[in-house]
């Protein structure tokens, strides 16, 4: 399925970072600084207004663990653990198996951090299996600490720095662990070529296909056949959202056997068909959806860090 219509957007939300030609939202997302390359996958500040008394039902979909700081607005999400409101603090995030519907109200401000998953397991201990789909306070940092690096009136550039120094720290903390380059290099198949199968992965990477499978369990939290699929579909509504760059349409719906496969595991891992999630505004996943094709594009070296991005 080739998206033939605009995707649909909110009038009662305007995003502070601009939009996109087809008027979906962006944050303000960019690549980390070199010497943290290998342990940070992207970072982003996030800035909507919301119409008084709007409530923005939406969803999350995200495929690395990370760290959320939210300045502003009051948060209703779905996670694996039941309903969870947050207001101001800071969030470890787990990855997302499928889409986590959340409500917003308030004007919101959220600070990310994402984590490679192949650093994730370096710096937060092997348990990343454990936080799949929930959403806890974060450990490493306490939210106190994490929440005082953040003049509220500050820059969305100068928050972001602040939050790479405090990841330099830890990183000195952990100076004999460090990023599993296999796991690294599976996150660049699942960017380049996620309808590649796990044995023809396990050859690619030249390691045992269990080893393989180990290794991925531990550090993305899911198997590899389920992170490949994840992708696909992130991929594929990527461009349904219209974040996506356009000339890949083609190529991203030959992944699938046919129609019916896409809508299958769309439904699966979005709870909608690809029709139904083009016709309803999705602001909140289109910004997560923007950054991470933007780190794809720069990570295929399609598109250089700091260049316009075929969406905008």
């Amino acid at each position: 399925m080739i998206r033939s219509s605009r995707p649909a957007v909110d009038p009662r939300i305007a995003p502070a970072y601009g939009v996109t030609r087809d008027g979906q939202p962006l944050s303000y997302n960019r690549a980390p600084s070199p010497d943290l390359s290998a342990w940070v996958a992207r970072l982003s500040v996030a800035k909507l207004h919301l119409q008084p008394g709007h409530t923005l039902a939406c969803g999350l979909f995200a495929d690395t663990a990370g760290i959320r700081i939210q300045l502003a607005g009051a948060f209703e999400l779905a996670t694996l653990d039941g309903v969870q409101d947050h207001t101001r603090g800071a969030l470890f995030c787990g990855p997302h198996s499928r889409l986590m519907p959340v409500r917003v109200r308030g004007d919101f401000i959220s600070i990310g951090l994402s984590l490679r998953p192949s650093a994730c397991t370096a710096l937060m201990g092997p348990v990343l299996p454990q936080y799949v789909d929930r959403v806890v306070p974060t450990r490493k940092w306490s939210p106190e600490y994490l929440l005082s690096l953040f003049d509220p009136a500050g820059s969305p550039e100068g928050w972001l720095t602040s939050l790479e120094d405090a990841v330099r720290r830890a990183i000195v903390e952990h100076k004999d662990a460090g990023p599993e380059p296999i796991t690294a290099r599976f996150e660049e198949i699942a960017f380049t070529d996620p309808a590649m199968s796990v044995a023809q992965a396990a050859r690619e990477l030249e390691v045992d296909r269990r080893r393989l499978e180990r290794l991925v369990l531990r550090d993305f939290g899911m198997p590899p056949k389920q992170v490949l699929k994840r992708a696909r579909a992130l991929d594929m509504a990527s461009h349904l959202r219209g974040v996506a760059d356009g000339d890949e349409g083609e190529a991203l719906a030959l992944r699938y056997y046919d129609e019916s496969h896409l809508i299958r595991e769309f439904v699966e891992l979005f709870g909608m068909s690809p029709r139904q999630f083009t016709a309803l505004p999705q602001p909140l996943l289109t910004l997560t959806l923007e950054a991470r094709q933007a780190r794809r594009l720069e990570m295929m070296n399609r598109l250089a860090p700091g260049d316009k991005r075929p969406w905008e």
